[in-house]
This record gives C-alpha cells, sequence and structure tokens, in this order.
C-alpha cells in the first residue's frame, strides 16, 4: 500500500509541474481528436475570470457555451455540491432519494410546469423531448405508429448523438456516420411560412427550435416568428418545442429566450447553466397532459435526478434568482452591443454585432473557410480575453452574467485594442 501510495503521490508531483505544451500535448497523445481548442490550458477559475498553468489571468468570454452564467465555482454552488457529496452521491432510480422531490417541486414552480424529466447533458434532453413528443402524438393526437414527424430548422446544433445529427445540415456533424434517423422536416429558420406550409401535414407532431441559434452564430430571429409560430403549432395541434440549453437560465436578459415573445413551450429543454456549470444537469418540463404518456422502464438514466445533480441545480437556480442574473444580463447586453457598434463604425476588420442579452457575435470581414477569426481570437488571448470563432468568420462573445460593468468595458477595451492592433 506504500508503494503504491508513493508512486501515486510521485505520479502527481509530475503532473504539477507540467506546463501548458505538456499537457496539450497529453490530450493530443492519449485523446480522441474530437475537439480543437485554443491553445490555452486553464487551470483555475473564479467568478468571471480563469488562469492558465502558468498563472496567466484571462476574463473568460465563453463560459463554456454558456454553462457557467453564474460564474466560475460560484461558492453558494460549490458548497451545496460538496455538502450533498459528502452525504449520498447515487442511488439510481430503482429508489427514491431525499433530494430529487424537493428539486423536483423547485424546478417545476420556478418554470411553472406540471413536471420535470431530470436528465444529465443537454443532447440527452434533447433525446428525452424527441421522445416525449413522439409518444404525446401516437397516443394523444392520434398518428399512426412510426409515421410521426418533427419540424426543425436549417443550421440547428442540438447535440451531436445519432438522432440529433440525422436532421443537422452541418457537414461536419453528419457525413460518414449515417444511416440517419428518419420522421424529420428540415425548413428555414426565421421563415414562418415555411414552417406554416410543413405543419400542413397531419403526421407532424412537434416543431424543435432554439430560440436563438447561438453555434449557428447567435442568429436572433425576427421580432415575432417565436409568437407566430407557437400560435401555428397551437392551431395544427402540434407541440411548440425551445430548446434552451443555451440561451435559457438568464442568458440572454430573460429567464427564458421564449419570454421576449411571452411564449410558453409545450416542451421547455434546459441544461447547461442549470448547473452552473459545476455538474452535468439537465431537464425537460412539460405539463401533465403531455409528460403523463411517460410510464416507468420507458425512458431514464442511472445518473439523471442523482442527489448532487439536485442540490446542485437548486442552489445553481437560487444564485439566478438572488443575484438577479437575467436583469444584469440585459443591461450589460445593451451595453456592450452598444460599444462593439462604436468600434465597428471605426474598423473595416468586423462588420456586424448582434445578440441578446449577453449571448452576442461579431462578424468578422472575411469568408467563412478564412483563419482571420480563429487569430483574431488568439491576439485576444494573448491580451487576457478568450473566446471562440464559430463558423469560420464569427466570434461568439458569452461571458458569465456576474460580470460587473466595470469589468465588461475592461473587456470591450480589450476588444477595441486587439481590432485596431490586429493584422490579417
Amino acid at each position: 500500500m506504500n508503494v503504491l501510495f508513493q508512486k501515486l503521490h510521485g505520479m502527481n508531483e509530475t503532473m504539477e509541474k507540467l506546463s501548458s505544451k505538456d499537457l496539450m500535448n497529453l490530450e493530443d497523445r492519449y485523446g480522441a481528436h474530437n475537439y480543437h481548442p485554443l491553445g490555452v490550458v486553464i487551470a483555475r477559475g473564479e467568478g468571471v475570470h480563469v488562469w492558465d498553468v502558468e498563472g496567466k489571468k484571462y476574463y473568460d468570454f465563453l463560459s463554456a457555451y454558456s454553462a457557467v452564467n453564474q460564474g466560475h465555482c460560484h461558492p453558494r454552488i460549490v458548497e451545496a455540491m460538496i455538502d450533498q457529496a459528502k452525504t449520498l452521491t447515487l442511488t439510481s432510480r430503482a429508489f427514491y432519494n431525499d433530494a430529487l422531490g424537493p428539486y423536483e417541486k423547485y424546478v417545476t414552480e420556478y418554470f411553472n410546469y406540471d413536471k420535470v424529466l431530470p436528465m444529465n447533458t443537454g443532447a440527452e434532453a434533447v433525446e428525452t423531448a424527441i421522445k416525449l413528443c413522439r409518444k404525446w402524438g401516437y397516443e394523444k393526437k392520434g398518428v399512426d405508429e412510426n409515421e410521426a414527424k418533427i419540424v426543425v430548422c436549417e443550421n440547428n446544433f442540438h447535440g451531436r448523438t445519432t438522432t440529433i445529427i440525422s436532421f443537422s445540415n452541418d457537414p461536419d456533424a453528419n457525413k460518414n456516420f449515417g444511416p440517419y434517423t428518419p420522421g424529420f422536416i428540415r425548413i428555414p429558420y426565421d421563415d414562418i411560412d415555411s414552417l406554416a406550409n410543413a405543419l400542413n401535414d397531419d403526421n407532424v407532431v412537434g416543431f424543435l427550435v432554439e430560440p436563438i441559434q447561438g453555434e449557428a452564430g447567435v442568429f436572433v430571429p425576427s421580432e415575432g416568428y417565436l409568437s407566430k409560430a407557437k400560435e401555428l403549432c397551437e392551431a395544427a395541434n402540434v407541440l411548440f418545442i425551445a430548446d434552451e440549453v443555451q440561451t435559457g437560465i438568464a442568458r440572454t436578459g430573460k429567464l427564458l429566450a421564449v419570454e421576449h415573445e411571452n411564449v410558453k413551450p409545450d416542451i421547455l429543454i434546459l441544461g447547461k447553466a442549470l448547473s452552473g456549470g459545476a455538474y452535468p444537469v439537465s431537464a425537460v418540463l412539460a405539463n401533465d397532459d403531455i409528460m403523463l404518456v411517460i410510464k416507468p422502464g420507458q425512458h431514464g438514466s442511472t445518473f439523471g435526478g442523482n442527489p448532487v445533480a439536485a442540490k446542485v441545480a437548486i442552489a445553481a437556480l437560487e444564485v439566478v434568482r438572488d443575484e438577479e442574473l437575467a436583469e444584469n444580463a440585459e443591461r450589460l447586453g445593451q451595453l456592450f452591443r452598444a460599444e462593439m457598434q462604436k468600434i465597428i463604425d471605426q474598423t473595416d476588420l468586423v462588420v456586424k454585432v448582434r445578440g441578446k442579452g449577453l449571448l452576442n457575435a461579431i462578424i468578422v470581414n472575411d469568408t467563412p473557410d478564412s483563419d482571420t477569426a480563429w487569430n483574431l481570437c488568439l491576439a485576444l488571448k494573448q491580451n487576457g480575453l478568450l473566446a471562440k470563432p464559430t463558423h469560420g468568420n464569427i466570434i461568439r462573445f458569452a461571458p458569465p452574467l456576474v460580470m460587473n460593468e466595470e469589468q465588461l468595458l475592461d473587456c470591450v477595451d480589450i476588444i477595441r485594442r486587439t481590432i485596431s492592433e490586429f493584422k490579417k
């Protein structure tokens, strides 16, 4: 036992001495090559900042794709996780546990739904919503078995499971991963006429949509699109399914992005910031007439609804409400876009800023297959701000929602200075 301890201790000492380059090489050597990270190795995070292995401090302007809305290592969330981890971590759903029921009551009342189905990741939650919608279609709408169709939007991003990539039009996501899952109709995003035409099919049971397409480049739909889509779905007896995994939990200046148009989805999908980035937690919410079509044994997850997840999610949602993060995102988002427009007016490098709340993007004046946006992100990194391109010439900016005005203006100054110094 002592020999094993000494070996492990020696290994830990060696690992502590590894440089950023060493650690990146380890990932390249031993990890699958399914990501292309920016060249920084983060070792610590607190609030809106992260530090690399060598101790350099950065503003985090991506927030783990909006999972860390409450800031890195928020003490209330971390404390809830540690306290529960010391007591009970997992029972599976073979038994009841004393944390799940209180969480289910809290989260359903928080978002005003009858029921929640707890899962772990965003993709799992999307898969859950698809299954739930189809089952509702067969058992409540009366669609013939195996004939149900769900309408989705072009340039969507709902995850990378086999079913989800089956309705993606991104070749990186779906090329050479077939055969694909049938049952989906893809239409243009923000095109109400195309949705109306698709809903003429009696076999359509659901419309799955991101209120803002984040991964596609922070595309905000036209005003009234979501409310009109909900009206069309209601008229056609079709479920409106909102994927708020990235846009939800205060990111866009409202608790949910659909609230900008006073829309209540029939099925709501949540993830990411539901745990404040501390633990994998996702959820699907719906009312009884939809949720209760799922019976014992028909869907589940060993870890879904585990005690740690339940406690973490309650703490994460309490932080959002108590610290008024939606209001802060709305106020700082307006300020950020106004300041970015001033920069755009003085440069040819960036042509547009768009977004809602603190989910924003700038469009770099180059082609999507260029490396200009990537190189601009490398320059931002050198100046102490971390962001990453999406779809080639678009850079997404999404800092933690605990950011204050002074910090935001400091970040704007970094962006302004980097753009002014940047050479293609």
